[in-house]
């Protein structure tokens, strides 16, 4: 069988892109509330967007304050807030669950 648009080397594969970010609008609002926050929050996406994490190793290495809790990836953005994460490295994407003060975090009601 023919393919109608045969691959090879003038089409881009997966690898060449960088991650995708699920949920700017987060980033956003979580700005929009508490103004201090915006400037590192920014930088955590520049920072994400460009990254070609293919690992939870290589986020660390790029990102030292982090955890793993669950499924989820919680980032300690500038101790002022948690950014808190589903990564799919095989798709190179990166949900944004939740932004959340610390006080928030340690509620633990982002769990449920």
């Amino acid at each position: 069988m023919k393919h109608r648009f045969p691959l090879n080397s003038h089409f881009a594969k997966c690898e060449d892109f960088p991650n995708g970010i699920v949920s700017r609008r987060a980033i956003r609002e979580a700005t929009a509330k508490h103004g201090e926050w915006g400037a590192s929050l920014n930088a955590w996406y520049k920072i994400a967007k460009n990254a070609d994490w293919k690992n939870f190793a290589e986020v660390r290495n790029g990102w030292k304050n982090l955890d793993v809790v669950g499924r989820f990836v919680v980032f300690d953005i500038s101790h002022r807030c948690r950014l808190i994460a589903t990564i799919k490295y095989r798709w190179r994407m990166v949900y944004v669950r939740r932004i959340l003060s610390h006080a928030e975090y340690d509620e633990k009601e982002w769990q449920k």
